[in-house]
């Protein structure tokens, strides 16, 4: 089956929340960027999904919703916070080690393509040739960045690959939380239940995988670290996943993935300012292609816009 069209109300309910994610998240990528270098990337999102959870264990409790998670649930639970809040959030710090976060942000649109494949997989959904056809637009427009990024750095061609690479796993791994919001029994827990405590499990493995791999625990008392882990965790986490989740839930993943192709005009931008990014004639068709072909083929699973 197909998406069926969207009700004008469900598009009205939905379009304050789906502006807020966007701003927010356009401007997440930047901020991750400050937080390399001293303390290790397995640290920083530790602390980052430690504030997220701590924040919606407190609005859970705040509004009176129960904490409560049935034993059938708690592999749902692991389903969210393992592949999003661990592997993905690992996946991108190491990113931007490697490229611009206005890059990773453009290669993160490509989100739609493996949220639409796995719900085609594992909710039946069909897939149009017009979205199929925007797709492939869409991996040209990724492939002229690459080779903008190669050619703008020869000398060490492996870092742009290891970026891309990561990148690439990083947004398979989200893909698998986003669309598993349609599985019933995910859909039976309270959103701020489900988010504590697949928070609280991202942030536990973190420390984990943080302790092992680097050592003891690291943090920088630099005023922009401890803000920007604040950020990262209120705004950018426990508010933003809060409404996006709740997006799904309304609108399915692949419209809700309007979202990862929005952030890039707003995450390049930055990148460009901040970042110093330099744009070529083939960086910037790239980036129009991905754009282009991406909106395409979200706009051929629901022709009634």
């Amino acid at each position: 089956m197909s998406e069926p069209p969207l009700a004008p109300q469900v598009r009205a309910r939905v379009f304050i929340p789906f502006v807020i994610v966007t701003l927010i998240w356009g401007s997440t990528w930047l901020v991750i960027r400050d937080q390399l270098g001293v303390v290790p990337a397995s640290w920083s999102v530790t602390y980052r999904f430690i504030v997220a959870s701590a924040a919606m264990f407190a609005y859970s409790l705040v509004t009176g919703t129960s904490l409560k998670v049935p034993r059938a649930a708690w592999g749902m639970v692991l389903l969210i916070g393992l592949p999003q809040f661990v592997l993905n959030f690992n996946l991108v710090y190491r990113a931007e080690a490697y490229i611009t976060s206005g890059l990773v942000a453009v290669i993160f649109a490509l989100l739609l393509v493996p949220n639409a494949l796995l719900a085609r997989i594992f909710l039946g959904q069909q897939l149009s040739r017009p979205f199929l056809f925007g797709s492939v637009i869409a991996m040209l427009g990724i492939g002229l960045l690459f080779a903008h990024e190669l050619k703008a750095d020869g000398s060490d061609n492996s870092a742009v690959f290891a970026g891309i690479g990561l990148t690439l796993l990083a947004i398979l791994s989200a893909s698998i939380a986003n669309v598993a919001q349609a599985f019933e029994r995910v859909r039976s827990l309270p959103m701020p239940t489900l988010l504590a405590w697949s928070m609280a499990v991202g942030a536990t493995v973190n420390a984990a995988w943080a302790a092992i791999t680097t050592g003891p625990p690291v943090f920088d008392l630099r005023a922009g670290y401890v803000a920007g882990i604040l950020y990262l965790g209120l705004a950018a986490s426990a508010f933003a996943f809060l409404l996006y989740y709740r997006i799904i839930r309304e609108i399915g993943a692949a419209r809700a993935a309007y979202s990862s192709v929005l952030v890039p005009i707003i995450a390049m931008g930055l990148s460009t300012v901040f970042e110093g990014y330099r744009w070529s004639a083939t960086a910037l068709l790239g980036g129009a292609l991905t754009l282009a072909g991406l909106i395409f083929a979200l706009r051929s699973r629901s022709p009634s816009r």
